[in-house]
C-alpha cells in the first residue's frame, strides 16, 4: 500500500506532467504563429512551411520525450537534438534544415517579446561536403533538343519547353507557373515568378521566342481543343489543362532517355548550365544572383567553382606541358 509520502510525490509528478503539457501547448501556438509569419509576411513558399512544420513537429516530440520545456530550452539542449539527428543517420544537409526551423521559431519568439534569449543563436551548423552542381555540355544540350518531333503538337511544345528552360535558367516549378501573357516577345523578356512568389525579369534569346513563337501559333491551339475550361498557362497538356512541374519534369527524363543521356540529368541540370555559361562568358556574380532568383550570393557562389574547373580542364587539354 503506498504511503502518504509517495502519494504527496506521485501529486507533485503529475503537476509537473501539466506544467510541461502546458507549456508544449503554448510553443506549439508560438510556432503556428511563426509558420503564419514566414508564409503570409515573408512569402515563404508553402513547401518550405511544410518542411519546417514537420521539422518543428519532430523537435517537439523530442522534448515531450526527453522531458525538456520548449519554452525553457537551453542551448545544450539543442545540441542534444542535433546530436540524436546525426545518431539517427540524418545527413548534415537534413540537420542544417532542421537547424533553420529551429533557429527560426527562437528568433521570431524573441522578436515578437515571447522570449528572452534564443537558445540557437550561436549554434553551429552542422558541416557539409560541398558537391558540385551537374552541369550540362553543348552537345548534351544539342541532342536533348534534337529528340522533340516538331512535326506535332507534343514536340513543338517539348522543344519549345526545352527552349525556355535553357534560355531562362528558370526552375521548373516557374515554368509550369508560365502564363502566355508572361512572356514579352517585343522586349525579349520573360516574367518568372520565383519562391515566396518573387517577381524577377529574365532576357531570352532569339532561338527560344522563334520555337515558343511557332509552338503558340501551331501547337497550343491544338492541344486546347480538349480543354474543357479556358486556360492561361503557356504550356498545356493534351488535355488543355496547365502542366504541373512534376509533369514538365516527366517531359524532360523522356527526352533526356531519347536523347541517350545520363539518366540522373534533371531539369535542373540546365539551371546550373544556364547559370556556369553566364559566369564562364563574364556575367558578374551580382547579375546572376538577380537573373536565378538567389535570396543569398553565396547560393550563387557555388558556379565560381564550376566555372574554375572548366578552365582547368581546358587547360590540361591545351597546355604542351599539362598532365
Amino acid at each position: 500500500m503506498a504511503s502518504l509520502a509517495d502519494k504527496g510525490g506521485d501529486v507533485e509528478l503529475t503537476e509537473q506532467a501539466k506544467v510541461r503539457e502546458s507549456d508544449m501547448s503554448l510553443f506549439r501556438t508560438y510556432v503556428e504563429g511563426f509558420l503564419g509569419f514566414e508564409g503570409d509576411v515573408r512569402g515563404r513558399a508553402a513547401n518550405t512551411i511544410k518542411a519546417y512544420r514537420g521539422d518543428l513537429e519532430a523537435f517537439c516530440g523530442w522534448c515531450s520525450r526527453q522531458g525538456v520545456d520548449p519554452l525553457e530550452a537551453t542551448h545544450q539542449d539543442l545540441r542534444s537534438y542535433l546530436g540524436e539527428l546525426s545518431r539517427a543517420g540524418y545527413s548534415p544537409r537534413t540537420e542544417n534544415r532542421h537547424l533553420s526551423a529551429i533557429r527560426g521559431v527562437y528568433g521570431w519568439m524573441c522578436a515578437e517579446g515571447m522570449a528572452t534569449s534564443d537558445p540557437a543563436a550561436a549554434l553551429a551548423s552542422p558541416k557539409q561536403a560541398r558537391k558540385l552542381p551537374h552541369t550540362m555540355t553543348d552537345d548534351e544540350v544539342r541532342a536533348l533538343l534534337a529528340t522533340c518531333d516538331t512535326s506535332c503538337a507534343e514536340g513543338l511544345r517539348d522543344r519549345a519547353f526545352l527552349e525556355m528552360l535553357y534560355a531562362t535558367g528558370a526552375r521548373i516549378a516557374e515554368v509550369s507557373a508560365l502564363d502566355v501573357r508572361d512572356v514579352d516577345f517585343r522586349a525579349r523578356q520573360a516574367r518568372l515568378f520565383g519562391k515566396g512568389s518573387k517577381e524577377r525579369i529574365v532576357p531570352v534569346y532569339e532561338v527560344a521566342l522563334d520555337w515558343l513563337q511557332r509552338y503558340l501559333e501551331e501547337g497550343r491551339p491544338e492541344l486546347l481543343v480538349r480543354a474543357k475550361v479556358p486556360t492561361s498557362a503557356l504550356f498545356v497538356s493534351t488535355r488543355g489543362r496547365r502542366m504541373s512541374a512534376a509533369a514538365l519534369r516527366t517531359v524532360f527524363e523522356r527526352q533526356v532517355s531519347s536523347a541517350g543521356l545520363d539518366p540522373t540529368l534533371t531539369p535542373h541540370a540546365m539551371r546550373h548550365t544556364y547559370a556556369t555559361e553566364l559566369l564562364g562568358g563574364g556575367a558578374d556574380m551580382r547579375s546572376v544572383q538577380e537573373l536565378l532568383g538567389h535570396e543569398s550570393l553565396s547560393t550563387t557562389q557555388v558556379y565560381t567553382h564550376l566555372s574554375i574547373e572548366r578552365l582547368k580542364d581546358a587547360e590540361r587539354l591545351a597546355h604542351p606541358r599539362a598532365e
